[in-house]
């Protein structure tokens, strides 16, 4: 155990530091050691706004809201995935696989084609996240048969849901006229433009229910071995699966609500991290966010730095994603 605290240290030095180094590149170039400071002085309350005003506006109002919230929303990607792949025993399973993402789709186009704006900036992702939480509702309502759930019914309701919702997005994208772009490009995925104020309702929703999950680790190990050894050692394996997908959800619901649809994330990263640490979702539970947090970090800091022209970030993360899906499932094929 004290070597899996060091490496979740290391993990999180190594995180830390690329924020950091991160936040300086751009554009307007900063200074490592100008960055770190900056940042220490807001954290220790002795700003060093005044001495430099147009690199402090760079960094908290440009730059650090974009990379925390890509490393939040990498980290609650991969935890989500965790959860998902653990409670449904399924190692293609990732964290929209229960219609959150088309629902989320549904709402976003919703508001963006009628135009709404009673919420302001948060209209769009009010809907998103509303209507993720009433596709999840509707897989669970349809999936509960005779007092019980299981993995199978969960997926094929998920199934339903997604195409349901998806019909309800094409329909929309057909008739929306000139918002039709706007459309597309939010369902693609992207970090541009986010706000303290994003950061904050990720963060609120995502590290309590983090907190919260860890509490079902042993549980979640023992569902591994299958419903019924798990029903033996005094499992409620119906109820279980309720409250962990339910936290999951939405925690992806609300990720999906303020970055738009990035896939693979969460379906890639639990595999990395049960290659090199192994199964146990005890240590997993904290793997996972930490290398999705690292993840989505990069990626969108690439797409920002290196490409000559700034891409959706979803692109990015499906064009790594699905040969390694791909991969995954033959793998599986080949020991079925």
């Amino acid at each position: 155990m004290k070597n899996h605290k060091l490496n979740y240290a290391a993990l999180l030095l190594i995180l830390a530091v690329s924020i950091v180094f991160f936040v300086g590149q751009g554009y307007i170039k900063i200074p490592f050691k100008t960055t770190f400071d900056m940042i220490l002085g807001e954290i220790t309350n002795n700003s060093l706004k005044e001495q430099n005003l147009k690199f402090w506006y760079t960094i908290f109002e440009v730059r650090l809201p974009r990379v925390l919230i890509s490393a939040v929303c990498g980290a609650g990607l991969a935890f989500c995935g965790l959860i998902f792949q653990s409670v449904l025993l399924n190692p293609l399973a990732d964290p929209y696989i229960l219609g959150v993402s088309s629902g989320a789709s549904f709402g976003s186009a919703l508001a963006i084609m009628f135009n709404l704006n009673f919420l302001g900036l948060f209209t769009t992702s009010f809907f998103a996240f509303l209507f993720s939480i009433i596709s999840l509702i509707l897989t669970l309502t349809i999936s509960f048969i005779d007092k019980s759930i299981n993995k199978t019914s969960l997926i094929l309701a998920g199934i339903i849901v997604n195409s349901f919702f998806s019909a309800g997005l094409s329909f929309i994208k057909y008739i929306a006229g000139d918002e039709v772009g706007t459309i597309v490009f939010w369902l693609m995925g992207s970090f541009s433009s986010r706000s303290w104020n994003d950061l904050l309702w990720v963060s609120l929703i995502f590290f309590p229910l983090l907190f919260l999950a860890s509490f079902f680790t042993e549980k979640m190990n023992i569902l591994s071995l299958g419903d019924r050894n798990a029903a033996t050692l005094g499992i409620n394996t119906t109820r279980l699966r309720i409250v962990l997908l339910t936290l999951a959800s939405i925690i992806s619901s609300i990720i999906v609500s303020r970055s738009g649809i990035i896939g693979f994330v969460g379906l890639v990263v639990p595999h990395i991290c049960r290659f090199i640490w192994g199964s146990d979702n005890k240590k997993l539970i904290f793997y996972s966010p930490l290398i999705g947090a690292l993840l989505m970090c990069y990626a969108d800091n690439f797409i920002r730095l290196v490409l000559p022209a700034e891409i959706p970030i979803g692109i990015l993360t499906s064009l790594i994603g699905a040969p390694f899906f791909a991969f995954i499932m033959r793998r599986k094929m080949r020991r079925s």
